[in-house]
């Protein structure tokens, strides 16, 4: 019998002891070896152990592992700046986490009415399905009660609305709106895309209140839909948006952008952070985006995901007792089960394949985005597998 581990207790977590990985697959102490399509949560978007990701960390650390924000750091200038040049952006700030991210677009938005003279204007209006991070300021934006609870009273400042309301949302812009924030695709909240005219909608109405405009894109960003940012598919551009996950291909690595116009508050001495952005953060970050911002990438992140959502629309098919229907864009895909879906993850563990369960039953499949076609196919193979017998279960 294994010791009481002297961790707090606060994961459930599956019976398995990964000792290495390669690509999409993961290995466990025994030389099990799994197909992991749940990425580390979104997190591992060019697989584990890239090469080109590998080395360009290793000789950051034979260098210099970290300074403080208090003398220039290069390669987090040459981050930011690919960043901008990539995007909507004009300023970056460099985060640990997504929601470490998100507060610092918190901040952003509120000090943006206070140096503009407008300090009543602090509240951010959400969306009921939401989640955007772990403190108590990102819980209080995300309003789960699930994740609220116990944790004291609720962080003063922010409305929940109803998903894709638009006259919920123009009720509720009143004299006191900072910002709206919203994922335009619900990741916790099961793969659950926001209709492009919504996010359209949304942007005409902060221009028309002068209310910015955050987006949530820690688990869309960096290319899981195909973009660089899931702003791309609606047409529109935030004026905050918050990064983490994929940023760094698996080493903790958190941005939060935004334009000049949105930052301007942001002065010295009013946000920091220690960690944030050192050098051999800036060193993963700068590999992922050699990468990611490669010619023809995204391009082959769509040809990919089309592959695999038809095969995942031939799952539903042959299997309508299991699964409902497929939701998501590019590589970040989700199913809709029709059973429970931890009994579908459970299935697929026991075809030595990872995913992720989200929220309204759905089941997450987060593959790295230079996934090859033989590995979607073996991947298809195995839900395939799965839901079969899931299928010859449900009465």
């Amino acid at each position: 019998m294994n010791a009481p581990s002297s961790l707090f207790n606060t994961y459930n977590r599956a019976p398995i002891v990964v000792e290495r990985g390669e690509g999409v697959w993961l290995y466990d102490q025994a030389g099990r070896k799994y197909l992991d399509f749940g990425g580390g949560v979104a997190v591992n978007v060019l697989g584990h152990a890239h090469p080109h990701l590998v080395e360009a960390v290793k000789a950051q650390a034979e260098k210099l592992w970290h300074t403080s924000n208090l003398y220039e750091i290069p390669g987090q200038a040459r981050a930011a700046e690919r960043l901008c040049n990539a995007s909507f952006a004009d300023r970056v700030f460099f985060t640990n986490s997504g929601a470490e991210a998100l507060e610092c677009a918190i901040k952003t938005a509120r000090r943006y009415h206070y140096s503009k003279g407008n300090p009543e204007r602090f509240r951010i209006l959400t969306f009921e399905g939401a989640f955007h991070g772990r403190t108590l300021a990102t819980i209080a934006a995300g309003g789960q009660e699930k994740y609220l609870e116990g944790f004291g009273p609720k962080v003063e400042g922010f409305d929940q609305l109803p998903f894709g309301d638009l006259d919920a949302l123009k009720a509720a812009m009143t004299h006191d709106v900072a910002a709206i924030l919203i994922e335009p695709i619900q990741g916790e909240g099961g793969i659950r895309s926001v209709p492009n005219q919504f996010l359209q909608d949304i942007r005409q109405l902060c221009d028309e209140n002068d209310v910015l405009l955050i987006l949530d894109e820690v688990q869309t960003g960096m290319g899981r839909t195909g973009h660089l940012f899931a702003y791309e598919l609606a047409g529109i551009e935030p004026d905050i948006l918050a990064s983490a996950k994929a940023l760094g291909g698996g080493f903790p690595v958190g941005a939060c952008l935004a334009t000049e116009e949105a930052a301007s508050g942001m002065v010295p001495g009013v946000h920091g952070t220690t960690y944030g952005g050192n050098p051999l953060a800036m060193a993963a970050c700068n590999a992922v985006l050699d990468i990611v911002l490669e010619d023809g990438f995204l391009d082959e992140v769509k040809q990919k995901s089309l592959r695999f959502k038809q095969g995942l629309a031939s799952l539903t098919d042959q299997f309508p007792d299991v699964v409902e229907e497929v939701r998501g864009e590019g590589l970040i895909l989700g199913l809709k089960c029709k059973v429970n879906n931890l009994d579908f993850v459970k299935a697929l563990m026991e075809q030595d394949m990872l995913a992720i369960p989200a929220g309204a039953n759905v089941v997450r499949l987060l593959p790295p985005l230079n996934i090859t076609d033989n590995e979607i196919s073996e991947g298809l193979a195995r839900l395939e597998k799965a839901a079969q017998s899931l299928s010859l279960k449900t009465p």
